[in-house]
């Protein structure tokens, strides 16, 4: 294919939508190359300078390309691959994010062919890298408009949308079929749940959505922002995955007593706890995590004691009748809503988490009294921090014994409970008919009490 020589001479900002491409580009590069969570990329206030740097709208655009890119890089590869007469070299990475921010567009959003191919061509121009590969960049691009309405089908079923270490643990981990519904999933935006303090017929009504089993609200699209949905300024709900509702429900019935919910920023579940009546000690390690959880519990008119401190120096001056600990993970169990995780993380992470979710646990049932209960529980699907994790801390712990949740705790959700009484939640699950609506986050956690 003919290489282009001659380089991009305008202002790169003169070109309407060029700057969030070539920002998507470069996010997108430190996704895979760097392996940095995209949650700090794109933050509003300490995000990548050249996020930063664009208007909210284009904010918008840059968010929806990468997580339409990550979610589906693996097809997006594949149909690439097929257009060239040979493989890119291997340190044009540059090149590589410039096309596969270019075919998110031309694949999966509703963008115009034209113009993703056209500010993909002035793009790889601009770039003294890649300028030798603007005729490349154009006639791939071009080529794959118009074959995708027959290829894209295809690559879809035969691609697994995974780096193949990923797919290859939860293959191993919950059997090859349950697997591919799994990274199914993970091809789709999560919908958003509320947990309401009252009324979720109502709610489901107000907010243009439906309740599932878990007593949630689910609305699969929002139509405006959060902050601008009837209830959020009265603090009538708070925004948490139905998964992650789950093990406050498993402290049981903690009306008057006092509970410790450790790592417990952004505050869903300190409210949960507050909300059943519960004197609630919030624990925190980062200082601005924890005035996070305060504004969003003033937001919702509860209160808590606040806590910022390492768990493993923290020493109250009373044992609490029930502790939850919702521990730091690999975060596996959210790729929906975090789609750059497979790419961030790799099996060394995991092991790394599951040892320090081990010592978290040993600090956390040393501050609850006798007889008293301990949740733990986790956002990863990898067993190494859940029921591997589980099973070895109960051997060396004899201080502790499993209490099993009990089936009638769960009215029909009785299949996210594993046969030795723990939760077991993953994307694959709650289906209600529909991929938008369907699926929660995979979640793990496990009930405790302490014998000694």
């Amino acid at each position: 294919m003919k290489q282009s020589k001659t380089p991009f001479h305008g202002n790169t900002d003169s070109v309407p939508g060029l700057a969030a491409r070539m920002a998507a580009a470069r996010l997108l590069a430190a996704v895979i190359d760097a392996h940095t969570p995209l949650d700090g990329l794109t933050d509003n206030e300490g995000g990548h300078p050249q996020y930063r740097a664009l208007e909210p709208r284009d904010r918008a655009l840059v968010r929806a390309i990468l997580a339409t890119a990550l979610r589906h890089r693996m097809t997006i590869a594949a149909l690439l691959a097929r257009r060239l007469e040979k493989p890119l070299p291997q340190n044009a990475t540059v090149l590589s994010h410039i096309l596969h921010v270019a075919a998110a567009q031309l694949l999966f959003l509703d963008v115009p062919d034209s113009a993703a191919v056209d500010l993909a061509v002035t793009h790889a121009k601009s770039d003294p890298r890649t300028l030798r590969f603007a005729a490349l960049v154009n006639g791939v691009l071009r080529t794959l408009g118009r074959v995708k309405e027959t290829e894209l089908p295809q690559a879809l079923a035969a691609t697994e949308d995974s780096p193949a270490w990923f797919s290859e643990r939860l293959a191993a981990s919950y059997g090859r079929e349950t697997a591919k519904r799994i990274l199914e999933a993970h091809r789709h935006e999560a919908p958003v749940d509320f947990t309401v303090k009252s009324d979720p017929v109502g709610w489901a009504e107000k907010l243009g959505g439906i309740v599932v089993p878990t007593g949630s609200v689910r609305v699969e699209k929002l139509a405006q922002p959060v902050t601008e949905l009837p209830g959020f300024s009265e603090g009538a709900w708070w925004v948490q995955d139905a998964a992650a509702s789950l093990p406050a429900r498993l402290l049981g019935d903690v009306r008057g007593l006092r509970v410790a919910d450790l790592c417990a920023a952004p505050g869903g579940k300190t409210a949960q706890i507050i909300l059943a009546g519960a004197q609630v000690t919030a624990v925190e390690k980062s200082r601005n995590r924890l005035a996070r959880l305060e504004q969003n519990l003033q937001r919702l008119g509860m209160s808590a004691d606040l806590v910022q401190a390492d768990l493993a120096d923290y020493r109250p001056q009373q044992l609490f009748d029930v502790v939850l600990l919702d521990a730091p993970c690999s975060s596996t169990g959210t790729v929906r809503r975090h789609p750059d995780v497979p790419w961030t993380k790799t099996p060394a992470d995991i092991e790394k988490l599951a040892a320090v979710q081990a010592r978290m646990l040993a600090h956390a049932i040393a501050l609850v009294k006798p007889g008293g209960r301990i949740v733990f529980s986790n956002c990863s699907l990898d067993p190494l921090e859940g029921e591997e994790l589980y099973a070895e801390f109960l051997k060396a712990h004899p201080e502790v014994t499993n209490d099993p949740i009990r089936t009638e705790e769960m009215t029909g959700l009785e299949a996210f409970l594993t046969p030795h009484g723990m939760l077991r939640t993953t994307p694959a699950m709650l289906d209600l008919g529909s991929p938008g609506l369907s699926g929660l986050d995979g979640f793990f956690a496990a009930r405790m009490r302490r014998t000694g």
